[in-house]
């Protein structure tokens, strides 16, 4: 297993972002005769981090302050931007996985036709919510504090990850 990118994006007034780092794992691949969505279903649910939808990422800045999340890239290829407005933007493409502790910002910037995405939240949170840029207050940022650091990451399980990079 490939150790993940780590990135840090800070407050920016807008989008509370986080004090744990997004992950960001690279071309993971399925096994023969297995799709990625498939695989990213399998995987998030051995971890417990159950896969509640498919789709594409929305093209405005949002965040969840009830859940952190989970993103398999399981078709095509995008530019998100993370971190709020002025945040970073970063490729993805089938197979990539993007791990956003609550309150990070993201936004889809482009998207080739096939993009698509398989979305989980850790068990336990799976009430989450869309708060969108201008929505940090008091009360988004204490919801985000009050969130447990999920036992297992949605990749790697105990061997890193959430479980490491998150302490």
């Amino acid at each position: 297993m490939k150790k993940p990118q780590t990135l840090f994006f800070q407050d920016d007034g807008n989008i509370p972002n986080s004090a744990y780092p997004t992950l960001v794992y690279r071309a993971m691949t399925a096994d023969s005769g297995q799709t990625l969505v498939d695989m990213f279903e399998a995987l998030f649910e051995q971890n417990d981090w159950p896969v509640q939808w498919r789709g594409g990422v929305f093209d405005y800045h949002h965040f969840h302050s009830t859940a952190h999340e989970v993103l398999g890239v399981n078709a095509g290829a995008a530019t998100l931007r993370l971190g709020g407005e002025r945040g970073e933007d970063i490729e993805v493409s089938a197979g990539d996985v993007i791990v956003l502790p609550a309150g990070t910002g993201h936004c889809r910037i482009s998207a080739s036709n096939d993009f698509a995405v398989t979305a989980g939240y850790p068990r336990g949170q799976s009430d989450w919510d869309i708060c969108r840029s201008g929505d940090n207050t008091p009360a988004v940022k204490a919801r985000i504090a009050s969130l447990p650091r999920p036992a297992l990451d949605p990749v790697a399980g105990e061997a890193g990850g959430v479980a490491s990079d998150w302490r």
